[in-house]
């Protein structure tokens, strides 16, 4: 039998050795669950937050004006639901809800891809009406007075320079999720904090085995982090542009000999 470490190190490497692969599937999931559920829940909140700023045509028929404002009410309800209930929570009511009043027998990966999903949809769906209404109301007016509709004013004014506006809620929410996605273990997903703890509970290392997923925890938001900031620097473009290059062959007049005399 070979002889157990007797140091804190010494067990962070036996660890290691014995179950760096469980931890790594772990994390895996971790990502994916993270990376898929930012991503579907932007769009749902991009859907509710346009929906949110449609204005109400007094010109319309009473049923399309009830119909919008019941499409805006069941909206909040969702938002505000989502918002004001811990994901632990969301997690046990889905996967044990679909089983107990619809017979749905849902796997934990589904169930943890939905719960995800829907949570980050409801603050999505806040930062994304907030950077709608933090764009000029002067460009909507302009888009509809070219003959655009709100949905092609949206498409193309509003939206290319409001998902610029919330790319860094967008980035504190993938963190979000990386980290919450922990209490997805209630409902048996394999993610890295599930891998942890059973690992942990075969020698009784828990401070060992934790202070290796705590490393790999801020590895991954930490790598998350300066790669959205890279790609905020990259939409931003150089600082030191020129909106027209002056070039002086090109131009019929040339330079004002007044202007040249100044010069």
């Amino acid at each position: 039998m070979a002889t157990l470490p007797t140091t804190f190190f010494g067990w962070v490497h036996f660890l290691l050795l014995q179950y760096g692969e469980v931890l790594f599937k772990g994390a895996c999931v971790t990502l994916l669950l993270a990376i898929v559920g930012t991503f579907i829940g932007c769009v749902i909140g991009l859907v509710v937050g346009i929906v949110e700023t449609i204005p109400e045509d007094k010109d319309a028929s009473f049923f399309s004006r009830a119909l919008l404002k019941t499409e805006k009410r069941i909206l909040d309800a969702y938002v505000e639901i989502f918002r004001g209930t811990p994901m632990i929570v969301q997690a046990m009511v889905v996967y044990y809800g679909a089983m107990s009043l619809f017979s749905i027998d849902m796997s934990p990966m589904f169930a943890g891809f939905f719960v995800v999903s829907i949570n980050t949809g409801a603050y999505m769906a806040e930062s994304m009406r907030g950077g709608i209404d933090s764009i000029d109301q002067g460009q909507k007016e302009a888009a509809i007075a070219i003959g655009m509709d709100h949905f092609q004013a949206m498409r193309c004014v509003i939206l290319p320079q409001a998902v610029r506006n919330i790319l860094p809620q967008i980035g504190n929410n993938l963190i979000i999720n990386i980290k919450d996605t922990s209490v997805l273990n209630v409902i048996s997903v394999t993610e890295l904090y599930f891998a942890s703890k059973s690992a942990a509970g075969v020698y009784y290392k828990y401070f060992e085995i934790f202070f290796i997923t705590c490393i790999v925890y801020f590895i991954m938001t930490f790598t998350a982090s300066r790669l959205l900031r890279w790609w905020e620097k990259r939409l931003d473009g150089p600082r030191d542009y020129q909106l027209v290059e002056y070039d002086p062959l090109a131009d019929p007049c040339g330079i004002h000999p007044i202007a040249t005399k100044k010069q």
